[in-house]
């Protein structure tokens, strides 16, 4: 006969945090939130990869592209750049985020000398660079010819045909500098000079990179940046299980530091499959997350097939139906708790640590604490980062209000049928996403620092400072219905109810 779990499966909404004894150190700005990324052998080496918050973003088309990712990053998260794109595509997104931060920036704003004003403009609009460079054959790697910036030209005062040739700064009043310049160098020599970008050139005069002082002041404030050794910063990538043969080469080229692959189910075949490819032509220097599962099982699958994380959650997402469609999943903190509980069994068995990432099921900013005290290594999240500047949805104003178009990977305008696809060749099926707004949110730097001090403050209440310690030490507690209502507010008037009325 089946097997039948008695215990009913829960989300966040019915866990509480029991408070825990706060001393004088369990202050948010003592709070850290470094979490690894990535296996490793947990007290004799460190994890070579880590995140500077537990926060990645979601793989998929409405929430993971290059933009987004630099901006996570910035903050010390990483995206996984979605994969229901071209391989080009998505390896070009992949090279942006790359190449945005290592100081040394390749242009994406080219012009030829036979260029004109309107050209200008219209780049400028278009990518929101005002800095152009002027090569022989109008691409980032032709011989420098000069440079444009908003200095360079007046609106106002100028013809739209104007030619580029006539009014750019040529390259012999350029301050330039040679191809093995280290970023240390590239700083001073912005300051010296007091200019605000710097060319770095071959010794053909070819243009390599762009150096500007904005990335210098950038990273002062943005100190919590996860960068790799060359002081890029970090990205991830997803792939499915069906073209893993092209698509890893291409975004391992590209300079992916993680690959993940994208699947609703993950505790199948073709997971291992996939994981085998890359341990076949990568060894272990190509790091891939695999999931998403439900279960000690499903854990234990992924950790022997070589996963190095895994994914928990199956039905949880906002816009994910599946659970409508399929009858299949498990509540997430369910989810989450047997699937922490297999992964300390496999590294009290092993002495590898396979982090966890908690991936759903997140609807208030104290879920996420929830999920981490639950034992999550780090979370990942859709419609929280959809809802920012730098996603790549449209903003749009609906009935007076501001929002951003929100899509599952399973709906039919995104047509992954690759993520839901169990080994054929064949088109969506069935829709397992819908198609949605999310409310509108602003800037993910304001965002994020505000959900995280809420994370800190909260982990200081339970009297610690970081996140092993709240795996440790935290408590928690089931709650009824009543009184998840008793949580809220309740039995009064509030001043902003449109029903407020002391007459009736």
């Amino acid at each position: 006969m089946a097997t039948y779990y008695n215990e009913p499966s829960h989300t966040f909404s019915e866990y509480l945090l029991i408070p825990g004894y706060t001393d004088e150190n369990c202050r948010p700005e003592n709070v850290v939130l470094t979490t690894p990324l990535v296996k490793y052998r947990k007290g004799k080496e460190e994890c070579p990869l880590k995140l500077n918050i537990p926060l990645v973003s979601a793989i998929m088309q409405s929430v993971s592209n290059d933009t987004l990712a630099i901006a996570l990053a910035k903050q010390g998260g990483i995206s996984f750049i979605y994969g229901s794109q071209s391989v080009e595509s998505e390896a070009a997104m992949v090279a942006r985020v790359k190449n945005h931060k290592a100081g040394f920036v390749v242009s994406d704003s080219n012009l030829t000398p036979d260029s004109t004003l309107s050209d200008v403009l219209e780049l400028v609009a278009r990518t929101g660079h005002s800095t152009i460079a002027v090569t022989d054959d109008g691409t980032c790697s032709g011989k420098l010819l000069g440079l444009i910036t908003s200095r360079d030209y007046r609106v106002s005062r100028m013809n739209g045909s104007a030619l580029v040739k006539d009014f750019m700064t040529p390259f012999n009043d350029l301050i330039t500098a040679p191809e093995n310049t280290d970023l240390s160098s590239a700083n001073d020599i912005i300051w010296e000079h007091k200019i605000n970008q710097l060319p770095i050139i071959d010794k053909d005069g070819r243009l390599l990179y762009l150096v500007f002082r904005k990335d210098y002041e950038e990273h002062k404030d943005h100190p919590q940046e996860i960068l790799d050794k060359g002081k890029r910063l970090l990205v991830g990538a997803g792939i499915n299980t069906l073209d893993y043969e092209k698509r890893v080469p291409k975004l391992i080229e590209a300079g992916a530091d993680v690959l993940c692959i994208d699947s609703s189910e993950g505790y199948s075949c073709w997971q291992k499959k996939t994981i085998d490819y890359i341990r076949k032509n990568y060894g272990d220097k190509v790091k891939v997350g695999a999931g998403n599962v439900v279960d000690r099982d499903g854990f234990l699958f992924l950790a022997e097939a070589g996963a190095d994380f895994v994914k928990v959650g199956i039905g949880g997402g906002s816009i994910c139906i599946t659970r409508e469609q399929k009858g299949i999943g498990r509540g997430q903190a369910t989810a989450l708790i047997d699937v922490v509980a297999a992964r300390d069994e496999y590294f009290e068995k092993t002495g590898v640590y396979i982090p966890v990432c908690s991936d759903g099921g997140i609807v208030h900013d104290y879920h996420m604490t929830l999920a981490l005290a639950m034992g999550a290594d780090f979370i990942m999240l859709g419609r929280y980062f959809a809802r920012f500047d730098e996603s790549p949805t449209t903003k749009l104003n609906v009935k007076g209000t501001y929002v951003k178009e929100y899509w599952g990977e399973g709906s039919n305008r995104a047509r992954n049928w690759q993520r839901y696809d169990l080994g054929g060749k064949k088109g969506l099926s069935f829709e397992e996403g819908v198609d949605s707004y999310v409310p509108y949110a602003g800037h993910l730097a304001d965002n994020v620092a505000k959900s995280l001090y809420k994370v800190k403050s909260t982990m200081c209440n339970c009297g610690v400072t970081d996140i092993p310690s709240l795996h440790e030490k935290a408590r928690m507690t089931l709650v009824s219905a009543t009184s998840i209502v008793e949580g809220g507010s309740h039995d009064v008037i509030l001043k902003n109810s449109d029903t407020l009325n002391f007459n009736s």
